[in-house]
Order: C-alpha cells, then sequence, then structure tokens
C-alpha cells in the first residue's frame, strides 16, 4: 500500500511523456528523491572558489532548514552523491551515494567533503557532466519518487559536445536537470565566462518538470543559495519568480532567428585558440 501511495504521488509530478523512467527494482531502496550534485571545478575558478563550494553544500546539508525538510518528506529521507567535472573526461566521484535522513547521515556526508580540497582541472563540458551523471542514477541501489541532477557552473559549455542534445538525452530518462550558475569574478577565466550565464542555464543547460536556475553573484551568498535550492530540490518546489535584471550583451549571444545561442561557449573556444595559434 505505501508503495502503491508514493508512485500514485509520484504521477503527480512525473515528467512529460516522452520521458522513460527506470523500471522499480524491488531490491533499491526508496527514498523521496536521487539527488546528484555536480560541482564545477574547472580551472577558472580559484582554489578559494573551489573550497567556498566544498564547504556551502556541507554547510546546507547539515542546516536545520534542510534536515527538516528532508524530515518532512513522504519516505523522511533522501539518496544523494556528490560529484566534481570539469572536461569531458573530468568527473571525480567525493561522495557516492549516500542516505541523508538523520543528522548523523548529513555530518557524515559533509566530513567526506571538507576532509580535503582538490585542485581545479582543464576546461568545462557540462554535456559531459550531464551524460555521466544520467549514468550514475542507473542501478545505484535506490529508487526514487524523483530523480534530479543539480549543477553548478562559471561558464558556458565549450568541450565533449553540444550541451543541448546532451540535456535532452537526460530529460527524455525522466531526471530534472536544476542549475547554479555562478557569476561571480574572482576567478582567473574571465574571457570564459558571460554576463548573462543564468540566461544560458535557463535556455540551454536546465529542464525537466520543475526545473529552475539560482544565480549567484557573490560568493558571500552561496551558501544560503545552495541551502535554499536544496530545499526546493527536496520538497519538490520551484522558487518565486525573480523579477529580470539588465544584461549586457556577450559576443555571439543571439543565433540569427532569436532564442540564446547554445554553442556560445563552442565559439568563443574557437575564438581563442584561433588568435592563440601562430
Amino acid at each position: 500500500m505505501l508503495r502503491t501511495l508514493a508512485l500514485s504521488l509520484a504521477c503527480l509530478t512525473a515528467a512529460p511523456a516522452a520521458a522513460q523512467m527506470e523500471p522499480y527494482d524491488p531490491n533499491s531502496v526508496e527514498v523521496d528523491v536521487e539527488l546528484l550534485l555536480l560541482v564545477d571545478v574547472s580551472r577558472s575558478m580559484s582554489p578559494n572558489e573551489l573550497e567556498i563550494q566544498r564547504r556551502g553544500y556541507a554547510e546546507a546539508l547539515t542546516s536545520d532548514a534542510v534536515l527538516n525538510v528532508i524530515g518532512d518528506g513522504f519516505l523522511g529521507h533522501i539518496a544523494i552523491a556528490y560529484v566534481e567535472w570539469a572536461g569531458s573526461y573530468s568527473q571525480r566521484i567525493v561522495q557516492d551515494w549516500a542516505v541523508i535522513g538523520s543528522r548523523a547521515d548529513a555530518e557524515a556526508f559533509a566530513q567526506t567533503l571538507t576532509s580535503h580540497f582538490s585542485t581545479g582541472m582543464r576546461r568545462t563540458s557540462i554535456s559531459s557532466a550531464l551524460r555521466s551523471g544520467a549514468e550514475m542514477f542507473e542501478d545505484n541501489g535506490f529508487t526514487g519518487l524523483r530523480r534530479v541532477i543539480d549543477i553548478s557552473g562559471d561558464g558556458p559549455n565549450n568541450d565533449g559536445g553540444p550541451v543541448v542534445p546532451a540535456r535532452d538525452a537526460v530529460l527524455a530518462k525522466g531526471i530534472t536537470i536544476n542549475g547554479l550558475p555562478l557569476m561571480t569574478q574572482e576567478g582567473m577565466g574571465s574571457q570564459w565566462q558571460l554576463e548573462d550565464l543564468d540566461r544560458y542555464y535557463t535556455d540551454c543547460v536546465i529542464g525537466g518538470t520543475g526545473s529552475f536556475v539560482i544565480p549567484v553573484v557573490d560568493w558571500a551568498e552561496f551558501a544560503s543559495a545552495v541551502r535554499k535550492k536544496l530545499i526546493l530540490e527536496i520538497a519538490g518546489r520551484t522558487p518565486d519568480p525573480a523579477p529580470d535584471r539588465p544584461h549586457r550583451p556577450r559576443l555571439m549571444k543571439a543565433q540569427a532567428g532569436g532564442g540564446y545561442d547554445c554553442l556560445v561557449g563552442e565559439k568563443i573556444w574557437e575564438n581563442y585558440r584561433d588568435n592563440w595559434e601562430p
């Protein structure tokens, strides 16, 4: 009866009919949500920013607000994993899938994140991060009422193939993608950054039922942004609409037919390479 009611609730927030969910595994652990955190560690980010990210997620996961929303869930626990990513073949599992249903669970997860801090890696392949992330849901030992990828990043895709086909393949599996665009200016890769990275993420990266973007424009607000994002993802809610803010124009931003050019990162990379090569 519990399983039937859980599946009924899941249908209310199911992905579009085209999405194909994995078949139910009777040997898996049922959770409210399977949440994969994909965290950008490309070299455009400074060592300080990399540490802020790890500590920010650790702080958010152990906060009363996040633990309360986990406890208020239908089943009262979630499955979560933390992966750092950069270029096409640069995905680093910091914490594989684990259950969080208590403060002790959250603190153990957080301890893994802050026990050491890794260095950055080259390039930015959102497409590869999404594809490898989707594979992590397969046979992970959990059955969630929802499956969510939470991806952060400080620039557009510039490696590993276009981002839109990768995004669409993930959405076809019934996985929702939310975004945390990092629109700060501390790192070294200003030539790769977009002034309107939140719009790039909205048009080119996120998707699925209830998907949303929460931009970070100052590292001082990172932990609170992550906390808010986790609460919404775990509870299955979306943020209130934010007022539009002005955006400065960016190289090759708009396509001829209107909308956002989702290949802007690849074009910036090609422009940089053409100017760099003798």
